[in-house]
């Protein structure tokens, strides 16, 4: 407990060294107790010490008035150093006591200096020692001469008060580098999620578009069997289609728990779920056959950066699902992926009609180009010159490589 007590003061210690005085808590409280405590000083220094210099009833009023100011001097600094020359002077011009007030004297000196900037505390050191020795040459000459031999007391003051304030400039300039940098950490740990959570927006959009795709296109050779004929029901048919829609339903529910899971962990921390990559495009092969596309792949690239190949992964999905959902029935497809001069070269193109014109555009394109972008590359999507549609891309492989896992 006594550790404890002594490391909270310590603490308050420091806090009270580093603070500037003038946004001190309770400064004026604080003031005033301390502007008593010198004014005891004094009293015990004029009654105490120099009998022969001891005040009068004027000496003690100047005395102790001079010491009423000091509770005010965090606010004006300059005023109540002014206030104390023009009570102090008298007093001394008296041949008072002339130690008594000059722990008083000091304080006004080490606050405007502490305070206040270093030519303001040069010209008002110089301007009180200047009109403190004038006034000593006419009272006594040997005291004027004393008051310029320990003039370097108040040089020491002023000194330590402008060293002082810079050393407070540079703690505070710390400690400001430090909240500014602890902000900079915050802002781009809040970044790093917003653009997680993107990331699995885009792979939630793709992975549901593409699912759903295909689930209704089995629903609808499903429905068609089942009304051509009823009589001469081809149950094989059916059977495969309503396994094709079971099998696609189970592979995206994982892909969602997968990326929720993902998507729960972010809120704690940098976790990130493994990526979809290159090794994943014959699955969608696969499925876009499925769904009635004949898709003729001609894919030359194994391996690629872990970004590289996500990107390429939801480009060829996106792509494959708007062919099977707007070239019509059973379109040729052909998928090319190649490596050359440093980037992934892919492009889907299809033989179908393409999007039907006025209709309501979706996010699939802006996907696919914010995919391509995450990574430095380029996408290009139209209609074909002869029919159909096109996607083209560019993903560079060493920038990729070099900037981490995107």
């Amino acid at each position: 407990m006594q550790e404890t007590s002594r490391t909270s003061l310590s603490d308050r210690i420091i806090a009270a060294i580093h603070r500037d005085p003038r946004t001190a808590p309770h400064g004026t409280r604080n003031d005033a107790l301390f502007a008593l405590g010198l004014a005891v000083a004094a009293v015990c220094i004029g009654l105490f010490t120099d009998d022969s210099r001891r005040p009068d009833a004027l000496g003690w009023t100047l005395l102790l008035v001079a010491h009423v100011p000091i509770v005010w001097r965090r606010r004006r600094p300059l005023l109540v150093l002014a206030v104390m020359v023009a009570l102090v002077v008298p007093y001394h011009a008296l041949d008072n006591n002339h130690n008594a007030p000059t722990a008083a004297a000091f304080t006004a000196l080490y606050t405007v200096a502490v305070t206040g900037r270093p030519l303001r505390t040069i010209l008002a050191g110089g301007l009180v020692l200047g009109v403190s020795v004038s006034v000593m040459l006419t009272v006594d000459e040997k005291q004027a001469v004393e008051l310029l031999r320990i003039s370097g007391w108040v040089v020491a003051v002023l000194f330590c008060g402008v060293d002082m304030r810079y050393y407070r400039q540079y703690v505070a300039s710390i400690v400001d580098r430090a909240e500014r940098a602890e902000r900079t950490r915050e802002e781009e740990a809040r970044r790093r999620v917003a653009e997680e959570r993107l990331r699995i927006a885009r792979d939630l959009h793709d992975l549901l578009a593409h699912s759903i795709t295909l689930i209704g296109v089995q629903t609808s050779v499903a429905a068609h069997v089942l009304a051509a004929d009823p009589d001469r029901l081809d149950r094989e048919t059916v059977a495969k289609a309503l396994d094709d829609i079971a099998e696609t339903c189970r592979s995206t529910r994982g892909e969602i728990r997968t990326t929720l899971e993902v998507l729960r962990a972010s809120e704690h921390g940098e976790a990130r779920g493994p990526l979809p990559g290159l090794d994943g495009v014959p699955d969608l092969v696969a499925a876009a056959r499925l769904a009635g596309a004949r898709v003729e792949p001609d894919v030359r690239v194994r391996q690629a950066p872990p970004a590289v190949g996500a990107a390429a992964y939801r480009i060829v999905q996106e792509a494959l699902t708007n062919a099977v959902r707007h070239a019509g029935p059973e379109p040729a497809v052909r998928l090319r992926m190649y490596e050359e001069q440093g980037a992934l070269h892919l492009s889907v193109t299809d033989d179908g009609i393409g999007p039907v014109l006025g209709g309501t555009p979706g996010y699939g394109l802006v996907g696919m180009r914010e995919r391509a972008r995450s990574v430095g590359g380029t996408l290009d999507a139209g209609p074909r010159g002869p029919g159909g549609f096109e996607v083209t891309a560019v993903l560079p492989l060493a920038a990729a490589a070099s900037g981490g896992n995107g």
